[in-house]
């Protein structure tokens, strides 16, 4: 986690593509002058010497980097199929590759089980036990690459055994690895949390990672997230990690259809600038 007085902020480039490549050069450019301290990006299986490449740029920018992924159900770690389990080490290990080639300090994401794949049933306790022996063992892989695992709730919509912080911190509990701890997303927590401050306290414990994310995906501050809840809970709390804008729009349209985002809601560079000076005025209000 980045030492500072301030949280850093940082940017989600799936704004405009999952796909890691040279593409993105400019658009990191256009971002550090805008004024932000990192990026987040997508993994996917590109060869690690394009993240390497990537990396290097980034750091000739002075720009840091956190990661995301997901996980299927062909490497899902709380399958009951001891087979897959394994497929799904091997999966986050190269993932974790990919990621410290490029310099990341956190990966973060939906990674303790598989994204939109449903059981039609509550989870079970088999369930969190065998991801949390997965996640267990990564985070021993992740800890010689420094870099922090930070598993994300979702929406109902989206995963059934984190939907919740109170989930989430019983998985990371279970999990019993330092490099194991927690992201906190907005955009999910509008869904599925009673009331934001109660769920910051929550995960409090062991939060490393924070998804800033409007309630349409769109702008941060557009909408009707409880921002103010947010930021004066996070400053109760003395957090310091990333403050990281995540949001969408139909830029890649095979990413985009994969997480149904059907529309546009603001253009990404609105959200970048905008964004930016929303979070700034919300760390200054509340003393970061």
């Amino acid at each position: 986690m980045p030492n500072s007085l301030v949280s850093p902020i940082g940017f989600n480039v799936l704004a405009w593509t999952a796909v890691m490549s040279e593409k993105l050069n400019p658009i990191t450019e256009r971002l550090k002058t805008i004024g932000y301290d990192g990026i987040e990006c997508f993994v996917d299986n590109t060869d690690i010497s394009v993240y390497r490449q990537f990396g290097d740029h980034l750091n000739q920018l002075g720009l840091q980097s956190t990661c995301v992924v997901v996980v299927g159900p062909d490497s899902n770690p709380a399958s009951e199929s001891a087979k897959i389990r394994e497929q799904a080490v091997d999966f986050l290990k190269g993932v974790i590759d990919r990621a410290h080639a490029m310099n990341a300090s956190v990966l973060c994401g939906p990674f303790h089980s598989a994204f939109a794949t449903f059981t039609r049933r509550e989870p079970q306790p088999d369930e969190y036990a065998h991801s949390a022996e997965v996640l267990h063992t990564v985070g021993d892989y992740a800890k010689q690459a420094n870099i922090i695992l930070a598993p994300e709730a979702l929406n109902r919509f989206e995963c059934y055994l984190c939907n919740t912080m109170e989930q989430l911190l019983q998985l990371v509990r279970m999990a019993d690895h330092p490099n194991v701890r927690a992201m906190f997303d907005t955009h999910h927590a509008n869904m599925e949390e009673k009331q934001f401050p109660k769920a910051i306290q929550t995960i409090a414990p062991v939060l490393a990672h924070v998804h800033i994310s409007e309630n349409d995906r769109g702008t941060p501050g557009d909408g009707h997230i409880p921002w103010d809840d947010t930021f004066r809970t996070l400053a109760e709390i003395k957090y310091k990690g990333w403050m990281t804008i995540e949001a969408f729009t139909r830029n890649d349209i095979d990413f985009a259809n994969s997480i149904n985002v059907w529309r546009e809601y603001n253009d990404p560079w609105d959200i970048a600038e905008n964004g930016l000076k929303f979070i700034k005025a919300m760390q200054e209000k509340y003393i970061f």
